[in-house]
């Protein structure tokens, strides 16, 4: 497999520090709201690499934290006359409500910063002690010029980043462009004991404390949005090397931005989504499809448009998987003819494909095109009249399901329908055979209403749930 690495600017070969295990961190939210479809993206993105780490057979242990203690938070808190603790577990409750309905399964483990307060205090130290590190008056500031290397991740010299830099200057700084460490408690504040008074971590030292502390000073992969290089963690590199004295992380991954009908989202311009409005409107799992449906370093344009486009495509992916398992209750144990036989050879070179595109990258989108090539040569292949190979229509489902689940899509969903309702599409079927046409359709009409929609094929009546 190989991974363009921002760090080097290039694709490279992925060779994981230790043979079959694979430590990998990615940024989580901040926890004072619900989501946005921007956050979506990488949650999507960088879930389905560790999906696809664990298809390929490596253990991983994929860590994403909660950051619960920041200025929004703080303010959010004080507004609402809740604890900031309060707030936090509220939304990482909300948080697990929108990943699950994505797809997007648990971290290995999921830290928070106010309950790694003690790994954290201890980074700042050990940077005190060796120099790239001063208090004054309780904040604790990192001396961003005593590392040589600063902007090797952004590949932009210091000088440039500070000319381009937000920087919040202060009297207390040594230089402008040297960030937070630990902040010294101000009025209505949460705060912790430490070295230098009470206080609390700035943002970029939980997430190095978090990696060195769950995974060592060392990993294989760090993630986030592009969004993110910096100053987060341009910043996180700068004082784990400094800390550590070796490499933070051997590649780093990024995904592009996400616009709002081709504009920046931002909720001054009214386009500011969060995933609990957009599932309103679209199934969780469309949104995951059209967050993989372009490569993940590309920037995408949300809009109303392509999401149906994506529905479509899904509906598509998913109509075909019922057609099969509908085929699969007439199929017969039988050798496969030759149309069959070339579907055979189609899901193996499609799932070569799939291989191909994923090595590649993480190319999701010809990952997906790969599972479209299967789709298609099933419904050219096998015959709607029946006579099919039974195992021919299983080893199809099943390639479907395999590479789909690595995607985080088409997941094996159990269908069942009430025994009332089995009995009025038994019904139906005996006045069909009656030839009792009006009763035939009132009972489809009733079912009808009852969103379950009948199909007559060569291989006897179909039922699907109304979406």
């Amino acid at each position: 497999m190989r991974i363009y690495n921002t760090m080097t600017r290039e694709k490279q070969e992925f060779v994981p520090i230790t043979p079959g295990e694979v430590k990998m961190y990615s940024c989580g939210p901040t926890v004072y709201d619900y989501f946005h479809i921007g956050n979506a993206r990488p949650f999507i993105i960088f879930d389905t690499m560790r999906r696809y780490l664990e298809y390929l057979g490596y253990k991983v242990t994929f860590v994403q934290n909660f950051t619960d203690i920041d200025d929004k938070m703080i303010n959010r808190a004080n507004k609402e006359g809740i604890t900031v603790k309060e707030l936090g577990e509220r939304f990482i409750a909300e948080y697990f409500k929108d990943a699950e309905a994505l797809g997007i399964k648990k971290a290995t483990i999921h830290p928070k910063a106010t309950e790694n307060i003690d790994a954290i205090i201890n980074v700042v130290k050990t940077l005190e002690e060796k120099g790239y590190a001063y208090n004054v008056n309780g904040n604790v500031y990192f001396r961003t010029k005593k590392f040589d290397n600063y902007g090797k991740l952004s590949h932009q010299p210091l000088e440039e980043l500070e000319a381009g830099a937000r920087i919040d200057i202060t009297d207390d700084k040594e230089d402008p462009m040297d960030f937070a460490l630990w902040k010294a408690q101000k009025p209505n504040e949460p705060a912790w004991e430490s070295p230098w008074g009470m206080g609390r971590p700035g943002w970029h030292i939980e997430c190095s404390a978090m990696v060195n502390k769950f995974l060592g000073p060392t990993i294989d992969i760090h993630s986030g949005g592009k969004d993110l290089i910096f100053p987060h963690h341009e910043n996180e590199v700068a004082q784990s090397e400094c800390a550590n004295g070796c490499e933070f992380a051997n590649y780093w991954m990024h995904n592009g931005y996400i616009n709002i009908d081709n504009r920046k989202m931002s909720k001054s311009l009214g386009n500011f989504f969060t995933i609990r409005d957009i599932t309103e409107k679209y199934e969780p799992q469309v949104i995951r499809f059209f967050m993989l449906s372009a490569h993940y370093r590309s920037p995408v344009n949300f809009s109303d448009l392509l999401m149906q486009q994506a529905k479509s495509s899904m509906e598509r992916v998913n109509t075909c998987i019922e057609n099969l398992e509908f085929l699969l209750s007439s199929a017969n144990e039988k050798d496969a003819n030759d149309n069959e036989k070339k579907l055979q050879e189609d899901v193996k070179n499609a799932k070569k494909r799939f291989m191909d595109a994923m090595d590649d990258d993480l190319n999701t989108a010809d990952a997906i095109s790969a599972i479209f090539d299967i789709v298609s040569s099933a419904n050219k292949n096998l015959s709607l009249e029946g006579d099919n190979s039974k195992a021919v229509i299983e080893e199809t489902l099943a390639a479907i399901h395999e590479l789909g689940n690595v995607l985080g899509l088409f997941e094996k969903e159990e269908k069942t329908i009430d025994a009332e309702i089995e009995a009025l599409i038994e019904a139906r079927n005996n006045a069909r055979k009656e030839k009792n046409w009006q009763e035939a359709d009132r009972i489809r009409d009733e079912l009808k209403a009852r969103n379950i929609e009948l199909k007559d094929t060569p291989n006897g009546v179909k039922w699907s749930y109304i979406k």
